[in-house]
């Protein structure tokens, strides 16, 4: 292959200015420990006492539920845990480090919220076909210290819900929570009020709904992130616009954007240069105008001279 092999790589990761919409994922990822360390705390101790409740009144609805808060909290601590794990340092072996781990937590939230919808739907459409009487205002009385632990826990990772599917995840399973919690006590008012068994199991379905769609969105995003798609925001044509459009670029192939976390993007491409290598200022300005105008924080850019012999990679991408 002709021509030079030159990269420049920024790790900056916040950008200003002619941003793009959807560019949430490109800001430094913002540190949200104590928000997971209140969040599980206040979970934990809600499960204890969910279960106690739950076993002194022999009330399997509480005992349950205290099983899917616990799986919740299980989801917060995946979600801390790839939170720290982004953070380490690369090695010889993880020469990105270990960001990854956020996408992988996503994705595993997002599977876990959808097995829980899943189960919700399975028991509303038993408890459709078998009316079983519902306990009654102690249900509704911890069901409404759920709302607020599970409330105010969501409220704590609402900031980062839009910039980082990971924190969405996060934020989801609380928010979800805090739905299901609220159709308890709606639910358990309108029977005591109708006296209609029914009721329970028809908002559970609603509520279970609600989950599969609010959830969709982050499974296809982690699913797409962890198959190394171009990230939210980014729009690959105009990405390749820009560095077709840079001063003596008469041709680039070998184009790839992919996320190296659910915060950071990386890039690489294949530069061709009608003239000769323009030097280390043209990688830098490059390499600043893609983090300001795209939010990539990583670039690594392969100068080729035109009218050398012809880049193999030319040939094999698309792109």
């Amino acid at each position: 292959m002709a021509g030079h092999d030159h990269h420049d790589h920024a790790h900056e990761h916040a950008h200003a200015g002619h941003g793009h919409a959807g560019h949430g994922h490109v800001h430094a990822p913002k540190d949200f420990g104590r928000a997971f360390a209140v969040g599980i705390g206040l979970n934990t101790a809600f499960v204890a006492i969910e279960a106690g409740y739950g076993w002194a009144g022999n009330s399997m609805s509480l005992l349950a539920d205290a099983g899917h808060n616990l799986s919740d909290v299980l989801g917060l601590v995946a979600a801390w845990i790839a939170a720290v794990l982004v953070r380490r340092r690369a090695s010889a072996r993880f020469t990105y480090g270990l960001r990854g781990a956020s996408i992988l937590a996503a994705l595993f939230n997002a599977v876990f919220l959808l097995i829980a919808a899943g189960a919700i739907l399975w028991e509303a459409a038993v408890r459709l076909v078998h009316p079983e009487p519902v306990a009654g205002v102690t249900v509704m009385a911890v069901a409404g210290i759920g709302i607020a632990v599970n409330g105010v826990t969501a409220w704590l990772f609402a900031s980062g819900a839009k910039g980082d599917i990971n924190i969405r995840g996060a934020f989801l399973h609380m928010a979800a929570d805090t739905a299901v919690s609220a159709g308890v006590v709606l639910a358990g008012l309108a029977i005591l009020a109708t006296g209609l068994v029914w009721i329970d199991p028809a908002v559970s379905l609603v509520i279970a709904g609600l989950i599969v769609f609010a959830t969709w969105g982050l499974l296809r995003d982690s699913v797409a992130m962890a198959l190394a798609a171009v990230p939210p925001g980014i729009e690959p044509a105009a990405v390749r616009a820009y560095l077709g459009g840079c001063p003596g670029v008469s041709d680039l192939h070998d184009l790839h954007i992919w996320p190296m976390s659910t915060t950071e993007s990386a890039l690489t491409a294949h530069l061709v240069m009608a003239g000769p290598h323009p030097g280390n200022a043209f990688l830098s300005e490059t390499a600043a105008g893609l983090r300001r105008r795209f939010g990539i924080a990583h670039a690594t850019l392969q100068v080729e001279e035109a009218g050398g012999p012809p880049c193999r990679l030319a040939r094999d991408c698309a792109a």
